[in-house]
């Protein structure tokens, strides 16, 4: 196991006396891919929003490399390393790569001016270093002229120009193809292997399960399965997990891995 980033502890959140998060205990580690998933209403998005410090939560403990984190906000999350990739992105579409990049923390000389031949090659190392192989890419390039799966890039490299040793990608192959998807694979294969982790938040079970390494399955604000690649062996029982989950009356499709590892 490596270094633990975050670690989230009987987290809950309530607007009233509805629960969007209901004690939820998950963590995340260092050069890992995480894959969360569940249906619609199940907390994910609720859940990235704490991660991000966006939404306070209620009760529980957050954990930042094993010392709980007092005050949690979204300034305290990227001081920890944890940067969200949303669905839309946030990227300047008219803009150029590196604009994107660094807007809002742009790279300036002694005196106070652009340093713009540093933020070009700065661009350019971040877009090798993540495995951004387009023959046409430039970092004056214009990101509204990018592919789905190019523009996910800019967003990673731009995580990662941040100082992110967690980069949450929130439905990021959501109407891209097959090619684009595989892009966006590759980024984040090359991150991993950069030391950095990844929690991907998908509703494409094949999709998830091709690229993470471990899966939290959260139904209703609660975790209702987390189990490693190697347990679960393909996308079809995890789907089947989760019609069990909508539907338990029936058979409990890993029923055989949770009682070998004693929570059935």
């Amino acid at each position: 196991m490596g270094e633990r980033l975050i670690e989230l502890k009987e987290v809950k959140k309530s607007y009233g006396s509805v629960f969007a998060v209901g004690g939820v205990n998950m963590h995340v580690d260092r050069g890992e891919v995480v894959g969360l998933i569940g249906d619609n209403g199940a907390g994910k998005s609720t859940l990235i929003k704490i991660l991000s410090g966006v939404v306070r939560p209620t009760t529980g403990e957050i954990l930042v490399r094993g010392a709980v984190a007092q005050g949690w906000s979204a300034g305290k999350s990227r001081a920890a390393g944890i940067e969200t990739v949303f669905q839309d992105r946030a990227l300047a579409v008219q803009q150029t790569i590196v604009r994107n990049i660094f807007m809002g923390r742009e790279i300036t000389t002694v005196f106070g001016m652009l340093d713009v031949e540093k933020q070009r090659s700065e661009a350019e190392r971040l877009m090798r270093e993540i495995g951004f192989t387009s023959k046409v890419f430039s970092p004056d390039s214009i990101v509204g002229q990018l592919s789905g799966g190019e523009r996910q890039g800019v967003a990673i490299a731009r995580a990662i120009y941040n100082k992110a040793d967690l980069i949450i990608l929130d439905e990021p192959t959501t109407a891209l193809s097959l090619t684009e998807t595989e892009k966006v694979f590759r980024f984040v294969r090359n991150v991993r292997e950069s030391g950095r982790s990844i929690l991907f938040i998908g509703h494409n079970i094949h999709h998830v399960f091709d690229i993470a390494e471990r899966f939290i399955v959260l139904d209703r604000g609660r975790v209702a399965l987390e189990i490693t690649k190697d347990a679960v062996k393909s996308a079809d029982r995890l789907i089947a997990f989760m019609e069990h989950v909508a539907h338990p009356n029936g058979p409990n499709p890993l029923a055989d891995v949770l009682a070998q590892n004693g929570a059935a």
